[in-house]
């Protein structure tokens, strides 16, 4: 099994921007320290939900500061982007780490961020396949030129070129988010692995596995091939000597910063969404994911993997919102859980 950590740069209550970016980074590179297999870095623009607005920016980063670890995003936010200038990135990134990028796409919300980026809500609610079908040109092709509805423009060469210095290699991997049917499907027609939120269990899970390997054989795909890089399950993670404890702990510090941060989110057209319930939310994220003892989060990622045949992990470490908190369940993570999975 793959076990990465997921990162939120998320700012709780009580702290500053910097705070939460600087916990963020260190998170990173304690990660790499304890074994893990990869981070993940998500992004989100003028809420205190997670404070870095570029994914690819944060990657950047800890790429420079890390040797072994793998870097990706979860995710980069294709509607407020142009897909060729996330293409660039990419690449630049690939090639410069040496392959250990990847670049994780999803649609987004329907919020103020596509006011504010001028993109508009049609990125959104329409475009995204568009979207999506540039950036894959774009990372796989020497030329790309657009005639779409959306994205127009002359054929220009792909500079660099992702695959250009690394022999044998076809790119840095694309995965997408998916939180619906739809998503499965356009995942399975373009054939990339998933990334699966940790707000859906072991059954939902797998039914979504199910339907993409459908849509993906119908597209022609080979799903033993494309799932060889592997699904990604998002999820929790908060290690301790009685499960008791781990759970306290994120009940205590959660669904304020959870409360806060989904608050923050504002829809462009103005149209009504509901919210979770923080407390709720957190319990049942405590109970679906790998939180307690090191046997009992070793045992839930064990049956997860056993249910859906998804073996890659990618689990929020700072539901404290504590720097030495973060940092300690990280690496009982590496040296009490990691060991225990086979």
């Amino acid at each position: 099994m793959r076990v990465g950590a997921f990162i939120l740069a998320a700012q709780f209550p009580g702290q500053g921007q910097g705070e939460a970016l600087h916990r963020a980074v260190r998170s990173a590179e304690v990660a790499e320290e304890a074994g893990l297999d990869a981070v993940w870095l998500a992004e989100h623009h003028f809420v205190p939900y997670g404070v870095c607005p570029s994914a690819t920016t944060l990657a950047a980063l800890l790429l420079g500061r890390t040797r072994r670890i793998g870097v990706g995003t979860a995710v980069s936010v294709l509607p407020t982007q142009h897909p060729v200038t996330l293409g660039e990135q990419a690449a630049l990134l690939h090639l410069l780490s040496g392959g250990r990028f990847t670049l994780g796409v999803g649609r987004g919300g329907p919020w103020v961020d596509l006011e504010v980026f001028g993109s508009g809500l049609a990125a959104y609610e329409r475009d995204f396949p568009e979207s999506l079908d540039l950036l894959l040109r774009w990372l796989r092709e020497p030329r790309v030129g657009a005639r779409g509805s959306r994205f127009s423009f002359r054929e220009v060469p792909v500079v660099p070129r992702p695959d250009e210095a690394l022999a044998g290699d076809d790119g840095p991997p694309v995965v997408l988010a998916c939180t619906s049917p739809a998503s499965v499907r356009l995942a399975g027609e373009r054939g990339l692995a998933m990334l699966l939120g940790m707000h859906c269990g072991a059954d939902d899970k797998a039914e979504m596995v199910a339907l993409w390997r459908s849509s993906a054989l119908a597209a022609g795909h080979d799903p033993t091939r494309v799932a060889a890089a592997g699904h990604i399950s998002a999820g929790v993670v908060q290690v301790a000597d009685a499960g008791p404890d781990a759970t306290e702990t994120l009940t205590k510090a959660m669904p304020g910063w959870l409360r806060r941060g989904l608050a923050a989110h504002v829809t462009v057209d103005g149209r009504e969404r509901a919210m979770r319930d923080p407390v709720a939310y957190t319990e049942m994220l405590c109970g679906l994911h790998p939180v307690g003892t090191p046997r009992l989060c070793a045992d839930r990622l064990a049956a997860l993997a056993e249910r859906t045949g998804i073996t890659r992990f990618a689990l929020l470490v700072e539901g404290s919102g504590d720097l030495a908190a973060t940092e300690e369940n990280v690496r009982r993570l590496g040296a009490e859980v990691l060991p225990q999975l086979v």
